[in-house]
């Protein structure tokens, strides 16, 4: 298994998004109702994991066109645990639910999982439906640390603390999920506070 390692921002990041959102775009058509660079190199001077993040926004997670159109892209379809919080069930993955979240309602947690086609550069795409609380949450986790810079400083901090551990991806997030949820408290805040919406 691959070990986590933090990298210094590399300002190409946008750039590689930009290329892997055209293909997505091009592949998805109407299914696509957005397509954002979500986690760590989305975040202008973040140091981060070599990956890059994209969340596709769609109206039914259950589309039968979304997997033929991604893998027909070369994208593969990733169904299965990536931790042991998230469990597989009809095709489909389910994110880390933050404490205090409805864990009876799974369905906000939802989603599908494609990666890299064979050969090119790590990116996970994050296939999640309109609306739900699993769609909303990269988008806000971005926004705030884009404007709060000592909040991105600091999570910058934990995360290079925490793969100078020597750990396994798979662990790493594990860990790193509840510190995300506490910074996604005051995420929250902020954005009653600013009638944040995502752009």
């Amino acid at each position: 298994m691959a070990l986590a390692r933090i990298h210094e921002p590399v300002e190409s990041w946008a750039d590689e998004y930009e290329v892997l959102r055209e293909k997505i775009d091009l592949a998805l058509g109407a299914v696509a109702i957005r397509i954002d660079h979500i986690g760590s190199t989305s975040v202008p001077g973040l140091a981060a994991k070599d990956v890059i993040d994209i969340q596709v926004t769609v109206a039914v997670l259950g589309d039968p066109q979304l997997v033929i159109a991604m893998t027909g892209a070369g994208f593969r379809l990733r169904p299965g645990a990536v931790n042991v919080e998230r469990a597989r069930q009809n095709g489909n993955e389910f994110d880390h639910v933050p404490r205090g979240a409805d864990p009876g309602d799974m369905s906000e947690w939802e989603k599908r999982y494609f990666r890299e086609p064979e050969g090119e550069c790590e990116v996970h795409v994050h296939v999640r439906a309109a609306g739900r609380a699993n769609q909303r949450y990269p988008l806000l986790f971005r926004d705030y640390l884009r404007t709060h810079p000592d909040t991105a400083s600091t999570y910058e901090d934990f995360k290079r603390r925490l793969a100078s551990l020597d750990i396994e991806t798979g662990v790493y997030a594990e860990i790193k999920d509840p510190v995300c949820d506490l910074i996604m408290v005051a995420a929250e805040r902020w954005a009653a506070d600013t009638g944040w919406r995502a752009a």
